[in-house]
């Protein structure tokens, strides 16, 4: 007999996690866990091992010791095609889209690719699915415009998309508002809150402060590869310890 009161098992679980470079310690003893459907922010100064983090939850690295459990389970040996069809999305700082193509045509290739080797019965069937989320995220009216026209804003929102065709139970989002204006931030601030509206977690990396504030039911500080404050935003970016190490006070 279950207990109805027991607490939802978490979505992602980080679990004693360190990586090293050489003699360098990247990550020392991380553990953290997210929940379906979180806005967790991850800051922290530069060379404090967000990425680092990020790319072991996706995939990208290794850990030298520890394990990453996604929906229960141990994920830590599989490679990051592997871990996205299990639900795991990552857009980027810097948009790499298919430059050759229109906005449409790069998202079919990444439904293509969420389709775990299974193609759509229809071009057809493809091309609505494409537009469905294109519409979702506000690109519809860009569909037949080739990527090398669009904005930054705009560049971001595709990244995005393509993130979104894979399904993901969980998204990555790495400074997606970087370099953009107050506008541009609230625009994509307020897509990324929706689609945690949906049961979407995201780990937002990101330097605007007021975003992540605005964004993040919990923050976690990074510094030197370990966690010098996790918990409400307002608590941790009160913390002395994040003001010394990020805020350089």
């Amino acid at each position: 007999m279950t207990d109805a009161t027991a607490p939802e098992a978490p979505l992602l679980r980080i679990d004693t996690l360190t990586k090293t470079f050489g003699g360098f310690v990247a990550l020392d003893n991380i553990n953290v866990e997210i929940r379906k459907g979180e806005r967790f922010g991850l800051i922290g100064p530069n060379g404090s091992g967000k990425t680092t983090l990020v790319n072991c939850i996706s995939g990208a690295l290794r850990p030298n010791r520890g394990a990453v459990l996604f929906a229960g389970e141990d994920i830590t040996p599989l490679p990051p095609n592997l871990r996205s069809h299990r639900g795991i999305a990552r857009s980027f700082q810097i948009p790499r889209p298919f430059r050759s193509m229109t906005v449409l045509e790069n998202l079919m290739v990444a439904l293509d690719f969420a389709a775990h080797g299974h193609l759509f019965e229809t071009e057809q069937h493809r091309r609505e699915a494409a537009m469905v989320i294109l519409n979702r995220i506000g690109l519809a009216a860009k569909a037949f415009t080739p990527t090398t026209t669009l904005t930054q804003v705009e560049l971001r929102k595709m990244e995005l998309a393509r993130a979104m065709a894979t399904g993901p139970k969980l998204l990555i989002s790495d400074e997606a508002m970087a370099g953009l204006s107050a506008s541009e931030v609230d625009e994509v601030l307020d897509l990324l809150m929706s689609l945690c509206g949906e049961d979407i977690a995201i780990i937002m990396i990101e330097h605007i402060m007021q975003a992540v504030m605005r964004f993040s039911e919990r923050v976690m500080c990074l510094d030197a590869g370990k966690i010098i404050a996790i918990g409400a935003p307002g608590e941790v970016m009160s913390n002395p310890r994040v003001q010394e190490a990020y805020l350089g006070t």
